[in-house]
Formats: structure tokens, sequence, C-alpha cells
């Protein structure tokens, strides 16, 4: 994901926290405090991170969890 997205239906369903930062603009330590302070909803897949779509869209929308 080292594109930006001109609609949400280029976006993956689920995302990484690397595609956060690049959907955002943000850095990696802010993307981490979204997902841990739950801000967007998050699935943990053993270790890994993976962000559903519809949370990223949502909180870009105002409407966080």
């Amino acid at each position: 994901m080292n594109t930006l997205c001109n609609n949400s239906n280029e976006v993956p369903m689920v995302i990484t926290v690397d595609g956060l930062m690049t959907i955002l603009h943000v850095g990696r330590n802010t993307a981490y405090d979204l997902v841990r302070a739950g801000k967007i909803r998050s699935v943990r897949v053993g270790k890994q991170i993976r962000i559903p779509r519809e949370a990223v869209i949502q909180f870009l929308a105002g409407n966080e969890t």
C-alpha cells in the first residue's frame, strides 16, 4: 500500500498499521496510538494487527468506536 487511494473502494478489506500510516499520513507512533486507544477498531491475528476498511472509514467520518 505505497500509493494513495482515491476512494474507499480502492482500500483493501483489511489493512496493516503501515497501510494505516499511508492512508492517514501519520507516523508509526501515531498509528499505533490510535489503535491502542481504541479510536480505530482493530483485530489481532497472532502478533499482527489488522484494521478493517470500515473502521478507517468510520474514524475519518468522525464515528469512532
